[in-house]
């Protein structure tokens, strides 16, 4: 019986890992960017979602619908006004760009974290479930939100291959991974490129943030966890490689889930940190990464 709790509360929590690292490690591996405003991306469209759900009516459906959306707009002011200008500028030397890109969106998180707590304060807030209830699966309750989130999670991901795989606009996305100079003698441009990275990512963030918020519920605290979440799966995964931070996600969620369950959960990060920390010394560009 524990072991089929276990198997089943991995692959939600997994599969949640997974959807919230594969975007991170798009514009990484597209457009160069370690996004450290991730976690407050996610925070404020789960905590949009609680607002319009709530105190404006919209319902489950209409809080989440609400809850993608403003993940959408964040990424695409983080894109805009954050990220955009410093690659654009000629006053930083080229070299030092990435830096400032990643102090840049650090700021940029803490202050929407700083913002959402001003205005919604720093306790949890739980977004409600689409699909409240709960089901049995050979005798083990299971919250149908819980199978939901592993379903969203991977559909979504699954939308993606299909995207990029599929697609003209996504095998440009991957040229632009590659080869972007070579990309733009083809005829395409690099910023509508970009541009659909980002709204790619806002779509996945957003729908990350609020699978989080109905799953576990968030708070402004849980701006900084996130992020280092996230960065953890794709480094461990490998920079740039998304099959990697899919594979690294169900690691690292059934490692917190094993440790949850069988040791304690208080300390459920630490496995996972002592893996990240051994494979880094071994394996320095992760599990399935080349650079």
């Amino acid at each position: 019986m524990l072991t089929l709790q276990i198997l089943i509360d991995g692959f939600a929590i997994s599969s949640l890992y997974a959807l919230g690292a594969v975007g991170f490690t798009l514009i990484f591996g597209v457009c160069g960017v370690l996004n450290l405003s991730h976690g407050a991306i996610m925070v404020a469209a789960a905590v949009a979602a609680w607002v319009f759900a709530g105190t404006y009516g919209a319902g489950p459906v209409g809080g989440a619908l609400g809850g993608v959306v403003v993940g959408l707009v964040v990424a695409y002011v983080t894109y805009g006004l954050i990220v955009r200008p410093i690659q654009r500028s000629r006053l930083i030397p080229h070299e030092e760009k990435e830096i400032f890109v990643l102090t840049s969106t650090l700021l940029w998180g803490i202050m929407i974290q700083e913002a959402i707590a001003y205005f919604f304060t720093s306790n949890p807030k739980t977004v409600p479930p689409v699909i409240p209830g709960v089901i049995n699966i050979a005798g083990v309750r299971t919250p149908t939100n819980e199978l939901l989130t592993a379903v969203v999670s991977l559909g979504a991901i699954g939308l993606l291959w299909v995207l990029v795989n599929g697609t003209r606009r996504g095998r440009a996305l991957l040229a632009a991974a590659i080869n972007p100079r070579g990309l733009t003698l083809l005829g395409f441009e690099l910023d509508r490129i970009y541009l659909l990275v980002w709204t790619i990512y806002g779509l996945l963030t957003g729908i990350a943030g609020v699978l989080l918020g109905a799953f576990l519920g968030v708070s402004s605290d849980n701006v900084g966890t996130l992020t280092a979440s996230a960065f953890s799966i794709v480094v461990l995964g490998g920079l740039g490689s998304v099959s990697g931070s899919l594979v690294a996600a169900f690691v690292v969620g059934y490692l917190e889930t094993c440790t949850a369950y069988l040791v304690s959960p208080t300390i459920r990060t630490v496995p996972v940190l002592l893996l990240l920390v051994a494979v880094v010394y071994v394996r320095p560009q992760g599990l399935l990464g080349r650079r």
